[in-house]
């Protein structure tokens, strides 16, 4: 079944802070979908937000969103730890479902829902949005090509300012058993697009560790202890036998941003942006054959998004759902369709829960 702007696709967005920065505009501005319906858990909320945007329905509970006939898909922005009960609800109530990262809370969750799926005949897509990013669809293109040959070394920083101002509020962010930190947020990520550039991980180490380690709780003005990571340093070894060092941070004032620098017998490529207001605006990459010196590589037009925003996560987040829509109009099953998927968000779980097994014990870990 194909969708289209006299057909599209009814969804409901269900989290409505980063749902309604970027889900919300992403969904109007996608000519195959359209967002029927918005849950807030306060009527008063979930009526204003549904007005602005001119969304039919303003719902404040998970199963009145779920017995709307118009929703046929749910786009899931809450914080982690509702990320498995809400999903499994939708899949169960026949919905397909777009789910924010970090998948879920471990990886048996993550397997749960990748199962439901698959048994009723669903489509789970992860908003892994580097995949679509140009500079990042080039690198993966040249790194297929073979430009680097052998590799070395893959070194990767994400050293951000986002959460260096000690003033920022205690919440869920600073609590590790409700899916906060920089691993969930930045390193949910990371692992997603080592698998899709460079391929499986035999083991890793990880070390976390939270620089500010307490934070002031809005609703009482007092000071609660923070035991959700804001800095992690990790050591992977790929199948191949590929070295990957990793630096994440949350808490880097002046920070250089986020870099990918692949290392080879052949050349070597550097993607990075030093932008600490947008992840996704300012990435360039840099190329060298073995003997000569960097330069930079235009993108080709053919990558470029049609489109620009100046919130620079909703282009890529468009082509997240582009690609949903189509994997649902042609009943692709796990494994056949075009990801990021629940195989990938499952994968990218399973790897946070080696990382954290690995810090609490001081040990390398075996990935299965």
């Amino acid at each position: 079944m194909a969708f289209s702007a006299a057909n599209p696709l009814g969804v409901a967005v269900v989290g409505t802070g980063f749902g309604q920065k970027v889900h919300l505009p992403g969904f109007q501005a996608c000519a195959q979908t359209r967002p029927v319906a918005v849950y807030h858990r306060i009527a008063t909320q979930a009526q204003a937000i549904a007005a602005a945007h001119h969304v039919p329905h303003a719902c404040t509970s998970l199963s009145e969103v779920l017995a709307l006939p118009e929703v046929e898909a749910v786009s899931i922005a809450t914080p982690p730890f509702a990320h498995y009960p809400m999903a499994k609800a939708a899949l169960e109530a026949g919905k397909h479902v777009l789910l924010e990262k970090p998948t879920t809370l471990n990886a048996a969750e993550a397997k749960a829902l990748a199962e439901l799926a698959t048994a009723r005949g669903l489509v789970v897509a992860l908003d892994f949005e580097y995949r679509f990013v140009p500079a990042w669809q080039y690198l993966a293109e040249l790194l297929q090509d073979g430009f680097v040959g052998q590799t070395y070394l893959i070194r990767i920083d994400w050293l951000m300012s986002s959460r260096a101002d000690k003033s920022r509020p205690w919440n869920w962010y600073a609590q590790k058993e409700m899916g906060g930190g920089a691993l969930g947020a930045l390193g949910s990520h990371t692992f997603d697009y080592v698998n899709w550039l460079f391929g499986p991980v035999r083991r890793l180490s990880a070390l976390l560790s939270t620089a500010i380690a307490a934070r002031t709780d809005p609703a009482t003005g007092k000071l609660r202890p923070v035991d959700a990571d804001d800095t992690c340093l990790l050591t992977l070894e790929l199948t191949d036998g590929t070295p990957v060092q990793i630096a994440l941070s949350s808490v880097s004032r002046c920070g250089r941003g986020h870099w990918v620098e692949v290392y080879g017998d052949r050349g070597t490529l550097i993607l990075g942006s030093s932008n600490q207001q947008d992840y996704v605006h300012g990435f360039t990459l840099r190329g060298a054959k073995a003997g000569e010196e960097l330069v930079e590589m235009p993108i080709p037009d053919r990558l470029e998004f049609q489109t620009h925003y100046p919130d620079g996560r909703l282009a890529p987040f468009i082509r997240v759902v582009e690609n949903w829509v189509t994997n649902i109009a042609v009943a692709a099953p796990p494994g056949v369709y075009q990801a990021p998927g629940i195989q990938e968000g499952w994968s990218s779980q399973q790897l946070m829960d080696a990382a954290h097994q690995s810090d609490r014990t001081g040990q390398w870990v075996d990935v299965g």
